[in-house]
């Protein structure tokens, strides 16, 4: 039994950090170095052209932030339950204001679907089962 809750606790440590690397990439890479411009025009069609450069370079700093949040493994019930919620408000209003922006459109909400499901998975199943087995 000790074995499973060790195996458990590699797969959560492992999801947990290839989590906070999505968070970080889309942060970092997308929105901070603007290595997808894409980011930056969906940001300024919902929020408009004016502060679209500084609204995208703030919500980076936030995905950033995100992702050291994770590392951190502080309030990782908060933390999930928080990227739950942006991932799905972010995803819908997209889906619903800027679909053509989207790397895959519409079907952009499926890969949403899928990380929240990992990240619901992660904390919700594997981490209580780590705790559970520790």
């Amino acid at each position: 039994m000790k074995a499973f809750g060790m195996y458990n606790s590699k797969s959560h440590r492992f999801l947990s950090y290839s989590i906070a690397v999505v968070w970080l990439i889309n942060g970092a890479y997308c929105k901070l170095f603007n290595f997808v411009p894409r980011h930056q025009e969906i940001v300024s069609r919902i929020l408009g052209d004016e502060h679209a450069f500084l609204f995208t370079k703030s919500i980076g700093i936030c995905e950033v932030s995100m992702a050291l949040w994770i590392i951190s493994s502080k309030y990782t019930r908060i933390s999930a339950i928080t990227q739950i919620s942006v991932v799905t408000a972010m995803n819908i209003l997209e889906y619903i204001l800027v679909p053509d922006l989207l790397l895959w459109g519409k079907a952009n909400a499926l890969f949403a679907f899928a990380f929240v499901l990992v990240v619901y998975f992660n904390e919700f199943r594997l981490g209580k089962r780590q705790s559970t087995n520790s």
